[in-house]
C-alpha cells in the first residue's frame, strides 16, 4: 500500500510504503518441461504458457497476462544452459483487483519467485551479479511489469503500463507495523517509521475499478508520459544524462526554476506535484510519524491529496469525496491510493474506534454514491509482512 507517494517511484521520487494484511498465495510444483500450467483457485480458470521469449502474439487474457509476461522476460533473460523449466501453479487471493493494492504486481511477483527457486536463479552468476537482494529483485520485477531493461537484462513489452517499482518494494520489502520509505531509479530504503502506536489503517475500496491494462491505461501512462518529458527537456537543454527527473532536480540549486522555463507551462502542475510530494510532504511526514505526531501528519496528507487531484488529475468524484468524509469523520489523515482514476482510500484511525469509524464510513458513501456502493468494499489493516515463504 502506498502511504505516500503519488506517481513518484518511475521518476526516481520518493515513496512512503506498508503491505495490507491481504494479498496472494501461490504454490507450485516444478516440472520438466517449459510450459508454466497456472491456476487461479477461486475461480477454476487455468492458463497453459510456454516459458519463451518471443510467443506467439495472443490477445491479452485477464490475469494470465501478468504470468505471461513473467515467463517471457525469465526465457529473455535467463535463457540457460540449463534451459527453464516450467512449473505447475496454483494462487488464491483476498486482494480485490483493480483496486490500487497492486494486485497485479503481487501475482508478478509470486510468479517470478516460483519459478525463480524451481530453476534456481539466484544460484547463477548472472543473477547474483545483477540482482543482490530484495531492493535490486523489486527494480528488476518493475521493469519487468513495465517493460524496460534492468542492468544487463533486456525488455520487451511488459504489459504496457509505465509504472515503476514502489509496488514491488512494498511486496518484497515490508515489515510489520512499520512505514518503509524508499528512493527509486534505483531503489532504494531510507529510513523506517513506525505505523502510530494504537492505529490501523481503514481502507476504502471505491468500486470504481482502476485497471492500468483496461481503459485506464492511457490516462496512467499520461502521467508518467509528463515527467518523462520534463526529463527529455532537461537532458535537451543541458546536454547532462541524468537517469531520472529527481537526479535532474537534486543536480544543481536552481534546478527546478531552470526546468520551469524549459518545460511547456501546461506540465506545470505535474512538476508541482512531484516537487512537493517527493521532496517536502514525504520528509516532513516521515518526520511526524518518528515522533508519534498524528495531528502534524493529517494536514501533509490532506495536501498530497490536493496536489494529486489538481496536480496528476487522477481522483475521482468518489475517491474525493472518501478522503474528505474520512476526515470529518475523525480519521487522523486520509488520501486516496495507487493508479488512481477509480481505487482506494485509506485512512488511520485509532483502533478501538476502527469499527465504529469504518461503519459511519461506509453509510456516508452509500448515501453519496449508493450505485458504486454496491461493488465497495471496506476493511482494516495493520502495516504488515512483505513476501512469505513457507
Amino acid at each position: 500500500m502506498e502511504f505516500l507517494g503519488k506517481h513518484t517511484d518511475y521518476a526516481g521520487g520518493r515513496s512512503l510504503l506498508c503491505a495490507v494484511e491481504r494479498g496472494v498465495h501461490l504454490v507450485a510444483a516444478p516440472r520438466v518441461d517449459a510450459r508454466l500450467r497456472i491456476t487461479d483457485a477461486g475461480t477454476g480458470d487455468v492458463a497453459q504458457l510456454e516459458l519463451r521469449k518471443d510467443p506467439p502474439p495472443a490477445p491479452r487474457r485477464g490475469w494470465a497476462d501478468y504470468p505471461g509476461t513473467v515467463a517471457r522476460r525469465l526465457a529473455r533473460n535467463f535463457p540457460g544452459p540449463p534451459p527453464p523449466r516450467g512449473a505447475d501453479l496454483a494462487f488464491a487471493s483476498d486482494l480485490p483487483p483493480a483496486a490500487g493494492m497492486s494486485s497485479s504486481s503481487a501475482l508478478i511477483v509470486a510468479t517470478f519467485v516460483a519459478l525463480a527457486d524451481v530453476n534456481g536463479l539466484e544460484q547463477r552468476p548472472e543473477y547474483a551479479a545483477a540482482i543482490r537482494g530484495p531492493e535490486d529483485l523489486a527494480g528488476y520485477l518493475g521493469a519487468v511489469e513495465n517493460g524496460e531493461r534492468f542492468g544487463p537484462f533486456s525488455g520487451d513489452a511488459g504489459v504496457g503500463t509505465a509504472g515503476g517499482s514502489e509496488d514491488h518494494a512494498a511486496i518484497l520489502c515490508s515489515k510489520p507495523g512499520t512505514l518503509r520509505q524508499f528512493a527509486f531509479c534505483p531503489v532504494r530504503a531510507e529510513r523506517d517509521v513506525p505505523l502510530p502506536a494504537g492505529h490501523v489503517l481503514a481502507i476504502a475500496v471505491s468500486g470504481v475499478v482502476a485497471d492500468k491494462t483496461g481503459t485506464k491505461r492511457a490516462e496512467y501512462n499520461r502521467a508518467a508520459h509528463g515527467a518523462a518529458l520534463m526529463l527529455d527537456a532537461w537532458r535537451a537543454a543541458t546536454g547532462r544524462g541524468d537517469g531520472s527527473l529527481a537526479a535532474a532536480l537534486a543536480s544543481a540549486p536552481d534546478a527546478a526554476a531552470q526546468l520551469r522555463h524549459l518545460v511547456d507551462p501546461a506540465l506545470h502542475p505535474r512538476l508541482e506535484q512531484f516537487l512537493a510530494e517527493s521532496t517536502e510532504i514525504i520528509p516532513a511526514a516521515g518526520d511526524a510519524l518518528a515522533r508519534g505526531d498524528t495531528a502534524a501528519l493529517g494536514p501533509l496528507v490532506d495536501r498530497s491529496q490536493r496536489l494529486a487531484e489538481s496536480g496528476l488529475g487522477n481522483q475521482i468524484p468518489e475517491t474525493i469525496a472518501l478522503a474528505r468524509d474520512a476526515r470529518r469523520l475523525g480519521a487522523a489523515a486520509a488520501t486516496a491510493f495507487g493508479a488512481g482514476f477509480g481505487g482506494s482510500v485509506w485512512a488511520l484511525v485509532e483502533l478501538r474506534a476502527a469499527p465504529a469509524f469504518v461503519e459511519r464510513w461506509s453509510a456516508a458513501y452509500g448515501k453519496a454514491f449508493p450505485g458504486r456502493a454496491r461493488a465497495a468494499e471496506f476493511f482494516v489493516s495493520g502495516a504488515g509482512p512483505g513476501l512469505l515463504r513457507l
